[in-house]
């Protein structure tokens, strides 16, 4: 299941922004009448809104759009879509159809050679001083399982659900930094191109976790590429098995430590 660049902006602002503020507010009113807002100039849509013009372009703004222009385009072809797992009669059919096939999805993720690479990456994230992890949407939820898990092995690391929080972060971030990104499709930055900010990019360490193999920007260091059918049967429950098995490789990491140390 591949997302837009509206659901994803919109969401990410309904996930991550205080219930009742105006980004928040207008966010959902065009989400709930996308038919009706579409063609809309500014004046028109922050009326129907109920804010002025200039919320209405720093919502633009904060959500990663150029300007208006560009967000009128996007609702023009906005189309919201879910993706059935099975069309089975019956309930336990369906579940045990769904169950089957994010049981073919984490097989498929398994096959992945990349997979061999997490031991690095697990000696990386014991060594550097900060380490983030992030992910848009469903995504994200692997950022949160992966930080859980790291915590009870005695390592913190940060995330935040919030898509300009997370930019926020990573274009502030320094060598010192190792950045772990989940992303189904690979298209973690396509959501918020860095433009000028480009530059700040090459200072962390950065590794791209994703079900697509594509060119990869040269300001991603490492990637971790699983095959994926992108459906939603297997979304996000791929990326929330590689994040269990980082943890499973990083306790790992940490008992052979310990054994070359003696304990000590």
């Amino acid at each position: 299941m591949i997302y837009g660049k509206l659901p994803v902006s919109f969401l990410m602002a309904l996930a991550s922004e205080k219930n009742g503020s105006t980004n928040s507010a207008i966010a959902q009113t065009l989400l709930e009448n996308l038919d009706a807002v579409r063609g809309m100039g500014i004046r028109d849509l922050a009326a129907f809104c109920h804010v002025a013009p200039s919320s209405v372009s720093r919502f633009c703004r904060e959500l990663g759009f150029e300007g208006y222009a560009e967000l009128r385009e996007v609702l023009e072809t906005a189309r919201l879509y879910y993706e059935r797992p099975s069309a089975a009669a019956g309930p336990r059919r369906r579940a045990e159809e769904y169950l089957q096939k994010t049981a073919d999805s984490l097989r498929l993720a398994a096959a992945s050679d990349d997979l061999l690479k997490l031991r690095k990456l697990c000696g990386e994230i014991d060594r550097y001083p900060r380490v983030a992890a992030f992910g848009l949407l469903k995504a994200e939820a692997a950022a949160i399982s992966l930080q859980c898990d790291l915590l009870m092995l005695g390592r913190q690391i940060y995330t935040n659900a919030s898509y300009a929080q997370q930019m926020d972060y990573i274009l502030s971030a320094g060598e010192e930094d190792l950045i772990l990104l989940f992303s189904c499709t690979g298209s973690y930055f396509e959501y918020h191109e860095p433009g000028e900010y480009r530059d700040k990019l090459y200072k962390p360490r950065i590794w791209m976790i994703a079900g697509e193999k594509k060119p990869r920007e040269d300001y991603i260091d490492e990637t971790v590429y699983y095959p994926s059918a992108h459906s939603q049967a297997g979304h996000p429950y791929q990326l929330l098995w590689i994040a269990g098995l980082i943890a499973q490789e990083y306790a790992a990491y940490l008992d052979g430590k310990e054994d070359k140390t003696g304990g000590k």
